[in-house]
């Protein structure tokens, strides 16, 4: 499937706010650390963020919240260590920076993976990015939204400040970066804008393709930021995940959406199939993930696939290899995937990636 044209673009409308409320983590409840035992190591202000209360959880699974002028509101973190890194004052780790999806939370015990928690050679950091901030410092800083620089938080704040509070391998050897969904593009994104800080990128189910090739990923971006789905949840809103806040233009993120003379250079900027030559020259290590959301137009994940296949051929063209897994519906892949845009397929991902990841952080140590 090489382009969504506008004939197919129109009978998948009605899949349109679908494919923008599943851009989110769904799935039962992971066990969460309990809050008794050693507390969580001492975290200091600095580079912009300003910590609000203590952190909260277990010595090796805990949240901080704070503040930032780069984005409006508080901002939780979650980081996962090692067991043993109290007991190691010597020993320094390498960090995987995880993105979640749009409509969630670092708060959100379920982004604590089982294959992140079980890792025992690298630091996990998930930071907030927003109900759809889509990791990017957003063109309009005069929404309703307040300020949205999230680029500028995660690289020029959070990434510092993780260096000076752990014991981080401070170098690009030392520095992955991986998400699903929302996060997928968020670490496709980052790796490309910032080719000397991450050795290694994975994208989960991700929105792999803005431009007008994948014209439905695009118009699934447009509603989280006009939040389309927001009627549909009745009385459970603002919990409900089709709420995605306050409606902000079409044109907050990355300018106009609407190939109109050219006018959506923006959007084809971050396009990250657009971008993979960066990768390429840079030598990153590339993970792919999709399933075929069982070959329904309805289903988010049909869509991720193509956009998925696009990135890959991309990288062939180049000569670059990649990790691609296409997991069809799921079937072999885990017990709980079945091909959809969902958590127990994001977690069968995990199990595949996080050691694959940690062997490569051992060798090019």
């Amino acid at each position: 499937m090489k382009s969504a044209l506008p004939a197919r673009l129109l009978r998948a409308k009605a899949a349109v706010v679908a494919a923008a409320a599943a851009l989110l983590l769904l799935g039962a409840p992971f066990p969460s650390a309990g809050a008794a035992g050693p507390k969580p190591p001492e975290m200091n202000d600095g580079f912009g963020l300003t910590q609000v209360g203590g952190a909260t959880g277990s010595a090796t699974n805990f949240v901080i919240t704070v503040t930032t002028p780069e984005v409006a509101g508080e901002h939780r973190i979650r980081i996962l260590l090692p067991r043993g890194y109290a007991d190691h004052p010597e020993k320094r780790y390498p960090v995987l920076y995880f993105l979640h999806g749009a409509s969630d939370d670092p708060g959100n015990p379920n982004l604590a993976y089982p294959a992140l928690t079980a890792a025992q050679s690298m630091i996990t950091v998930i930071p907030d990015g927003g109900r759809r901030g889509w990791y990017a410092n957003w063109l309009d800083q005069g929404t309703v939204a307040g300020a949205q620089n999230w680029e500028n938080f995660h690289i020029s704040q959070v990434v510092p400040f993780i260096d000076a509070n752990l014991r981080t391998t401070a170098n690009r050897k030392g520095r992955a970066v991986a998400g699903l969904s929302m996060g997928g593009f968020g670490s496709l994104h980052y790796a490309q804008r910032h080719p000397g800080l991450f050795s290694q990128v994975a994208t989960l189910s991700g929105a792999n393709e803005l431009s007008m090739n994948h014209a439905v990923m695009r118009a699934a971006v447009v509603a989280t930021l006009t939040n389309v789905g927001a009627p549909l949840c009745g009385s459970s809103s603002p919990t409900c995940s089709l709420d995605f806040g306050p409606p902000v233009s079409s044109d907050a993120v990355f300018g106009t959406p609407y190939p109109i003379l050219g006018a959506d250079w923006r959007w084809n900027e971050a396009d990250p199939v657009s971008h993979m030559d960066v990768l390429a020259r840079a030598g990153t290590g590339v993970s792919i993930y999709t399933g075929n959301g069982k070959g329904s137009a309805t289903e988010p994940e049909f869509w991720v696939q193509s956009a998925s296949q696009h990135a890959k051929e991309r990288l062939d063209a180049l000569g670059h290899p990649a990790h691609y897994v296409d997991y069809g519906d799921g079937s072999g892949w885990g017990t709980a995937c079945d091909g959809g845009h969902t958590s127990g397929c994001w977690a069968q991902d995990l199990v595949d990636f996080v050691p694959r990841l940690e062997a490569a952080f051992a060798a090019s140590a």
